[in-house]
């Protein structure tokens, strides 16, 4: 960064193209704007304003209950595209393979939720808060990141401790999200206490972290099952 300009590079991770993805941007009245260019060497303008900070005074009063999955149909959810594989049966709300991600009608700001899963080997899928970031939700996979594994947010916030269970087994995670603070229970045991997340998820749903958002489900990264999913609001 000097004289009001910013620019990087990286290697690309999921982009088709073998070179590195460039961003060249301009600070100006607190604004960035510039493009990017991507490793099959097309480029896209972009412009960014600051994320806002989120910061809560006050003591939290939480409202109702409310069970966002009422174990017979899909009601008050919507599938992310057309490939609508997202079933229920017998009280458990199942993606048997690969396809949409699956988000509430509703949007919320602060809350707290519970949620149970559970997944076969090797499978993978994810819980976005407020549609922007990512509860890990994945079988345990060798050589892997803490901040990338079950129990953390993706790619920002480790978890304390390991605290999931094996593949085919019922887990439930307990989170508290008020602004960008965060508390994370997965199967009893805290693994994230009152942390500050710094940004959105890259599958996040949108960057307007100021605004409520859905409860979302990723499908698109394999099998996985839900059940008894419930948030009480702040209110």
């Amino acid at each position: 960064f000097e004289n009001g300009k910013v620019s990087f590079s990286i290697p690309p991770q999921w982009e088709q193209g073998d070179g590195d993805v460039s961003l060249n941007g301009t600070l100006q009245d607190d604004n960035l704007s510039g493009a990017i260019t991507f490793s099959d060497g097309k480029t896209y303008n972009f412009s960014a304003v600051r994320a806002p900070s989120l910061e809560r005074t006050g003591k939290t009063v939480w409202g109702k209950p409310v069970e966002l999955f009422n174990g017979k149909d899909l009601k008050g959810w919507h599938a992310s595209g057309n490939n609508n594989q997202w079933v229920v049966e017998n009280g458990i709300l199942k993606s048997p393979h690969s396809g949409s991600n699956l988000i509430t009608d509703d949007t919320f700001n602060d809350f707290k939720l519970h949620i149970e899963f559970r997944f076969p080997k090797g499978s993978n899928s994810g819980v976005y808060l407020r549609g922007r970031y990512e509860m890990q939700v994945e079988d345990e996979v060798p050589g892997q990141q803490a901040k990338e594994a079950m129990g953390a947010i993706y790619g920002f916030i480790a978890p304390a401790e390991k605290a999931g269970k094996g593949p085919g087994e019922w887990q439930a995670y307990d989170i508290t999200l008020v602004g960008r603070m965060l508390t994370v229970v997965l199967n009893g045991i805290t693994t994230i206490c009152n942390s500050e997340i710094p940004g959105i998820t890259g599958g996040a749903i949108d960057s307007n972290e100021g605004e409520p958002g859905p409860l979302y489900i990723q499908g698109d990264h394999g099998p996985v099952e839900y059940r008894n999913i419930v948030i009480t609001p702040a209110q």
